[in-house]
């Protein structure tokens, strides 16, 4: 594997064969990381504590390369977006272990790149999108009241790096356009001003992101969408591109039955296609046109659960009613090892999204678990053959009348082969 180009299939290949990241990303602490950049010291990395955390917590630069292109990259900045931060651990990993290889050396002699993985550790910390001063860090670049804000701006400031990778995850129920499709990956090339003047640095990066596109293609064809191109002037990816860094926005989203290290791969196989790019050449025959028509990203029609047809118990009324409803629910974000709050999103008729899983309960009685149906509360089931002679009113209802199906914390604890999937 000397020759280049490579290709997306190779990429991913060697993801499987050599990625050092073993944690979920989204169960990754700010300990792990330091875990993993002791392997990366140990590779011969250079790796710098370049800034402090609100809360004291170190922050790292990595370092590979010689070449005159300067590329930096910095992931979570946001601490409940952790997909980037392995996916870069990974990529430093390879290129130093393989920096004898033709087309990686080719990359080390082309660019230098710097990388800060895990901006916001504090957050990270508490898995939470802001920094413990309660401030959203990527709305932070002109006030600069965050030292985590000031610490970015301080390393662009002083590299003046010529491409910027802002790695982000969205939300997992984000659709590809008005597709019910995932959008697993969206991208962004970030204009530095609201008129979205066009300058050599932008179309270079639509060229790029149209090669990190041409190789997802390989992998998740459909589940890819742009990131909604507002001008938000307070944010770094907009500022970096204002700042001469034009910047490219990677947001991981979900893919349903794939777990989180499947987009780690996805994030990899990018990064290495967009360096590769850089350092052939390729990008510049690349056809900006397969960024450009991308679908926007597109939100509503996604959800993960949906019980249709339910005849929904309402035990507030007198005497008691029951209707057929559609029951749709949502699994909040957390950490992979944390046990699933999952919520109702809506109640009603024929509700017009596709669920992850739909299950069809035209048959059964159904009852929140805490009497409380309606959105917010948790989506725990208790399901009843409608033939069932219940008294909804019992104060111990379970108890005294045992469900003959129970869903909780999203999935089927008693009765699943009782109920019709649709």
């Amino acid at each position: 594997m000397t020759a280049y180009p490579q290709t997306a299939e190779q990429f991913a290949a060697l993801w499987d064969d050599e990625h050092i990241s073993k944690i979920f990303p989204s169960d990754t602490r700010h300990s792990d990381l330091k875990k993993y950049l002791d392997q990366l010291r140990k590779m011969g990395l250079k790796i710098d504590q370049v800034g402090l955390s609100n809360a004291n917590r170190e922050i790292y630069q990595i370092e590979w390369g010689k070449g005159p292109l300067k590329v930096f990259m910095w992931s979570q900045m946001h601490g409940d977006e952790p997909t980037a931060t392995p996916a870069l651990i990974d990529m430093f990993a390879f290129l130093q272990k393989n920096r004898d290889k033709d087309w990686v050396k080719k990359i080390g002699e082309t660019m230098t790149i710097r990388g800060v993985p895990m901006l916001n550790p504090d957050g990270a910390e508490l898995y939470q999108r802001r920094n413990l001063q309660g401030i959203d860090i990527n709305r932070d670049a002109v006030d600069l009241k965050t030292p985590e804000g000031r610490l970015l701006k301080q390393l662009r400031d002083e590299w003046s790096p010529a491409i910027g990778f802002n790695l982000h995850n969205q939300q997992e129920l984000t659709t590809v356009g008005s597709t019910p499709k995932q959008a697993s990956i969206s991208f962004l090339v970030v204009f530095g001003d609201e008129a979205k003047t066009m300058n050599p640095g932008h179309e270079r990066n639509q060229r790029l992101t149209s090669a990190m596109i041409a190789a997802l293609n390989k992998f998740i064809p459909g589940h890819i969408a742009r990131y909604a191109d507002d001008w938000t002037p307070t944010a770094f990816g907009d500022n970096f591109s204002a700042w001469g860094t034009p910047a490219i926005l990677i947001e991981s989203g979900g893919l349903n039955g794939k777990d989180e290290m499947y987009l780690v791969k996805m994030n990899f196989v990018a990064y290495l296609t967009a360096l590769n790019a850089l350092a052939t050449g390729s990008e510049k025959t690349q056809d900006p046109n397969l960024y450009i028509n991308l679908p926007e990203n597109g939100s509503g029609g996604l959800i993960h659960f949906v019980f249709r047809g339910a005849n929904l118990v309402d035990t507030s009324v007198t005497p008691v009613a029951i209707s057929p409803r559609d029951i749709s629910a949502f699994s909040e974000r957390r950490r992979a090892s944390f046990l699933r709050s999952i919520k109702i999103r809506a109640i009603g008729v024929q509700l017009p999204v596709k669920g992850f899983q739909e299950f069809d309960l035209s048959g059964f009685n159904v009852m929140q678990r805490f009497g409380k149906a309606k959105t917010g509360e948790l989506a725990d089931l208790l399901v009843y053959k409608r033939e069932r002679n219940i008294d909804w009113t019992s104060t111990d209802l379970e108890k005294q009348f045992p469900p003959d199906a129970i869903f909780s914390a999203g999935k089927w604890i008693k009765g699943e082969n009782l109920i019709p999937k649709r």
